[in-house]
């Protein structure tokens, strides 16, 4: 597998394979993917914009993910604003990098694709912090929530509602950039 770095185009060239892998992820209904088709659409022109994808040796999309600049008139900028107190704003959202999705295809799960994914992500965001929702979730058992403490994100919000999801999120955040001890081998990100 190749972990590449993709531009708005690469993305939306592959949104049917997105919104794929996104729908096995994440275990939703097929109407629901239909409208999230439209979200990404529109989320490749935010400012700040980055993405990321895993290609299996045959081109297949083994996972993705992508992120922006966080920033008032963002749905989800606003929603978690609303939540958080005057300093908390100031610290979080003030120069913020949102990670919209990070998705890998469940049977690629469990080798390290999400890690490669995120620290990537991470190494091309701009912003002195960096934010994500996940569901509430064991944090023990949860993949996606061992990934995210292991890179040092803390509770920003928990058991927090989104309007128009029965489920509670968890609002994680982490100073940027990211600094880590470069692991002898790690693969890097090749051009497309």
């Amino acid at each position: 597998m190749r972990l590449v770095a993709w531009q708005p185009d690469d993305l939306l060239r592959r949104l049917d394979d997105v919104v794929t892998v996104y729908g096995e992820a994440m275990g939703y209904r097929q109407e629901l993917l239909q409208t999230r088709r439209g979200y990404i659409g529109a989320h490749v022109r935010r400012p700040g914009f980055r993405a990321v994808a895993t290609l299996t040796t045959d081109g297949r999309l083994a996972g993705f993910g992508y992120g922006y600049t966080s920033g008032p008139g963002q749905w989800w900028h606003d929603q978690v604003r609303s939540a958080l107190d005057e300093p908390s704003r100031e610290q979080w959202l003030a120069d913020c990098f949102e990670v919209v999705e990070l998705h890998v295809r469940p049977v690629a799960q469990g080798h390290g694709v999400g890690a490669r994914q995120l620290r990537a992500l991470l190494a091309m965001a701009d912003g002195r912090t960096v934010l994500l929702s996940t569901p509430e979730a064991d944090e023990q058992k949860s993949r996606a929530w061992r990934l995210y403490r292991r890179f040092g994100f803390v509770d920003v919000l928990r058991h927090f509602l989104f309007p128009g999801d029965e489920r509670a999120f968890a609002i994680l955040g982490r100073a940027l950039p990211l600094v880590e001890r470069p692991a002898e081998n790690a693969p890097g990100i090749v051009g497309i």
